[in-house]
Order: C-alpha cells, then sequence, then structure tokens
C-alpha cells in the first residue's frame, strides 16, 4: 500500500492545483518542469516518492498538445521513480469528442489517449464531465467520474428560482439536461442542432415549452460559443424571460469571447476552474471553483473511501 499521498501539478492550471493541496492541508509536491531549446519537455520530481501515492492534476485544455505530453512525461517519470500507485487527475479530458467512427478513415483519438495514458504508467484516472459516458470503457484501469453538477446547481437555484427549464443545446446532451432537471426541479426542452462545420453550427427547432419561463442551457463544454448562442437565440424568439448558460469546461477561444460578449440573449455563463478561465468578460461569465471537490476525491481514494456520495447535490 502507499505510505504518503504526493500531489502535483502540471503547468496547465495551477492555480486549481494550489487550491486542491489547500484543501488538502499539504503542499504541492516540489516539480522541475522545464524546456529544452527545441521545446521538448524535461520533467524531474524533486523529492522521493518510491511507494508513494501520487496524484498528477493537469486539464488537458489548450495548448492540449503540450498539456497532454506534459502529462505523460510526468506520469513516466513517476513510473521510474517507483511511485506505488499514480493517478492522472483530468478536470478536463482532451480530445474527448473524437469517440467513435462517425465518418470514414477517421481516428477515434480518445481512446488513443487513454491508451497513451496507461502506457505512460496511470494507475487510476480522474475525470470530471467527460463528453460521453462510454470513454470510461476505453480504459481498462479504474476511473472515476466526477461531475460538476454538485458544484453548480447550488448556483443555479439561487439564480433561476421556480419554474425554470433546463434546455439540452443538442440530442447528445439530453442526458445532462435530464440529470440538472432532477436536481432543480425544473422543465426540459431540447433544442436541434445540425453542425456544419468544426467552428459553426446550425440550430433549427425547438421542442418543449418555455415561454414567460427562465432558461438554462447545460452542456459539459464550449469553446466557439456557436451552439450556446444559436440554442439562446431560439430560446428568446420563443418567449423566454432570461436565458442562462451553465457548461462544466470554459474553453472559449476568441471568436467565442466575442460571441459570448455580444450576445443580448444570454444574461450569464456559469462554470468551473476545471481549466483556467483568465477573461470574466465584464462579469458575464462566473467561475465557481471545483478544488473541493477534486480535493475530497484525492483524499476518499487514498484512504480507500467511496467517492459516491460526491455524487449528491447538497440541499
Amino acid at each position: 500500500m502507499p505510505k504518503n499521498i504526493c500531489v502535483y501539478s502540471g503547468s496547465s492550471n495551477p492555480k486549481l492545483s494550489e487550491s486542491i493541496a489547500d484543501y488538502l492541508g499539504i503542499p504541492l509536491g516540489k516539480v522541475d518542469l522545464t524546456r529544452f531549446p527545441d521545446g521538448e519537455i524535461f520533467v524531474q520530481f524533486g523529492e522521493n516518492i518510491r511507494r508513494a501515492d501520487v496524484f498528477i492534476i493537469q486539464p488537458t485544455c489548450c495548448p492540449a498538445n503540450e498539456n497532454l505530453m506534459e502529462l505523460l512525461i510526468m506520469l513516466d517519470a513517476a513510473k521510474r521513480a517507483s511511485a506505488a500507485r499514480i493517478t492522472a487527475v483530468l478536470p478536463f479530458y482532451g480530445y474527448a469528442r473524437q469517440d467513435r467512427k462517425d465518418r470514414p478513415r477517421v481516428p477515434i483519438t480518445a481512446k488513443l489517449v487513454a491508451n497513451l495514458l496507461v502506457a505512460a504508467g496511470a494507475n487510476r484516472i480522474i475525470a470530471m464531465d467527460l463528453h460521453s459516458q462510454q470513454i470510461q470503457g476505453f480504459f481498462d484501469i479504474p476511473v472515476d467520474h466526477l461531475y460538476a453538477r454538485p458544484v453548480l446547481v447550488p448556483y443555479l437555484k439561487k439564480k433561476l428560482g421556480k419554474d425554470a427549464v433546463v434546455v439540452s443545446p443538442d440530442s447528445g446532451s439530453v442526458k445532462m439536461a435530464m440529470a440538472y432537471c432532477d436536481s432543480l426541479d425544473a422543465g426540459l426542452a431540447v433544442v436541434a442542432k445540425r453542425r456544419i462545420d468544426a467552428d459553426s453550427v446550425a440550430s433549427s427547432h425547438l421542442v418543449g415549452e418555455v415561454k414567460d419561463k427562465i432558461c438554462v442551457i447545460t452542456d459539459d463544454l464550449t469553446s466557439t460559443a456557436g451552439t450556446i448562442c444559436a440554442a439562446a437565440d431560439i430560446l428568446k424568439n420563443k418567449g423566454a424571460k432570461k436565458v442562462y448558460v451553465a457548461v462544466s469546461h470554459c474553453l472559449l477561444n476568441d471568436k467565442g469571447r466575442e460571441k459570448l460578449l455580444a450576445s443580448e440573449s444570454i444574461e450569464e455563463l456559469i462554470t468551473t476552474d476545471g481549466v483556467p478561465v483568465e477573461n470574466h468578460l465584464d462579469g458575464k461569465v462566473k467561475v465557481l471553483s471545483v478544488a473541493p471537490l477534486l480535493g475530497e476525491a484525492i483524499k476518499r481514494i487514498h484512504e480507500g473511501k467511496s467517492v459516491s456520495s460526491l455524487f449528491q447535490i447538497k440541499k
């Protein structure tokens, strides 16, 4: 059994890692992360981790390739340093959108990333709001799949009040929307979406009643804000009073920030600090911390306790 807990941070979201370490009441472990002149990554742990229970926190957000490679090298370094158990903590799992062959001659990159993590040395995975549930089955090691819902719902209850409607922005997000419906005791609506290309979507029609209701669009991530803005416009055209958006991972690029800032349909986007959010767009983006959720999961896994109670919503 591992003799002690060691928590390390990659360079993609050090603020979150520090908050998790504070929750656990331990300092972040020392690790040297540097680059060779040609850009290659060098990793060296600054302390003995032999027989330690090692947790490496690294969301593989933008730049996805850099952050993924850094994580793989950290895992390999920990394995070669004889850590007893190595857990990769991914508040955001990159490449998750490529989880099936929906066209000829395309990869299943979510499975490729799973293989890479295991080959690099991960013995366990902690993830949050994977793009699709089946990604858990891509691993032959334990996966603890957490949800941002227990963090987002208490805030949403204050904003939405009674007679709220949870809106799925496409058919693929209906299951998530239904989980929010149960937590918020709200109605359900679905916006039909057709993706034109990687950067643009077309929302066609609405299923459900939203007239004079306060709506919240729920999704696991947004980058260009095309889906949520198009859905919000339809809701406002159908008579919705206010439209909020709740996403687990806010990956907004420049185009997405411009779109969200210009949107007159969206009141506020509520998200988590699972990925770094530097620009709050003059208060239009509200960031809630998942550090206590991830910290508690790390603590319970280290102590061999159940994590299932972390899925419950506090009343």
